[in-house]
Formats: structure tokens, sequence, C-alpha cells
């Protein structure tokens, strides 16, 4: 017994419950703010050239990282800094989304944000219940490691 008076059994059950309720709001609010800009994003690059997709690594890589304010601490754990980095991104996508500038350059880099969400909320394994957002999120993490990959040769 518990000092609540429920078993230790109950309070895991609960937390389970708990964490599933959480992941499927992310589910949500990412369906309805990122996903269909991620969407986008992975389709026009798809069909880029090849002389344009340098653009979208360094837009991936380079406009959508968090400030020095809202980075994560260096102890967290893998998923936990893949999760404050998919919020700080998701934030970035909220704020640029609410200034409604309706011009190609803006959706791309907010559209770019969005991506980069997609594929941290992936690798905190946020859509383990939901095999559509799995592929959409393995589909930005594979253009993530991409971006990474040129901009680390072009950098050197």
């Amino acid at each position: 017994m518990t000092a609540r008076g429920g078993s230790g059994s109950e309070m895991v059950f609960g937390w389970f419950a708990s964490e599933r309720r959480q992941r499927r709001r992310k589910v949500r609010l990412d369906r309805k703010h990122l996903e269909p800009r991620a969407r986008r994003f992975l389709k026009i690059y798809l069909n880029a050239d090849e002389t344009r997709k340098p653009e979208f690594s360094q837009e991936a890589s380079e406009q959508c990282r968090p400030s020095g304010s809202i980075l994560p601490p260096l102890e967290l754990e893998d998923a936990q800094v893949a999760e404050a980095t998919s919020s700080a991104a998701m934030q970035i996508v909220l704020e640029r989304s609410a200034l409604n500038k309706s011009d190609r350059n803006s959706d791309f880099v907010t559209d770019a944000c969005a991506t980069v969400a997609v594929a941290y909320h992936r690798a905190a394994g946020v859509y383990i219940m939901d095999k559509e957002m799995q592929e959409s999120g393995t589909a930005a993490v594979h253009l993530l490691t991409i971006a990474t990959s040129y901009m680390d040769a072009h950098n050197e």
C-alpha cells in the first residue's frame, strides 16, 4: 500500500495512462500545426532539382535552431533533448504562423522548422502509436540527416 491508500501498480498504470494522454495531445497538435507544413516541405524537396536541394539543407539546419536561451541542458537524455528541440521548433512555427506573412520565402522557412519539429518528435518516440505520423517523422529524420551531412561536408 502507498501513502494514498492505492497499490504501487495503480500508480504505475496511472503514470502510463498520463503518458499516453500526453503523447496523444502532442500528436494532435503536431497534426494540426506541423504535419501539413512538413509534408509540403518534404514534397517540394523531393521535386527540387539537385542545385536547389542545398537550400533545403541550409534552412532545415540553420533557421530552425533554437536560440541559446532555449537550448536544452547538456545533462538531459537523448529523448529529452529531442523533445526540447522539437518544442523549440514548434514554438518557432507558431510564432512565424502568427505573423501571417504569406510569401514563399517565409512559408519555406516555417515549413523547414515544422519539418525539424516532426523529425525530433519522431526521434523522441512521440509517434509510437501513430503509424502515419511515424512515416512523416521518418521522412523528416532522413531529410535532417541529409542536411546535417551536407552542411558538415561543406563546412570543412
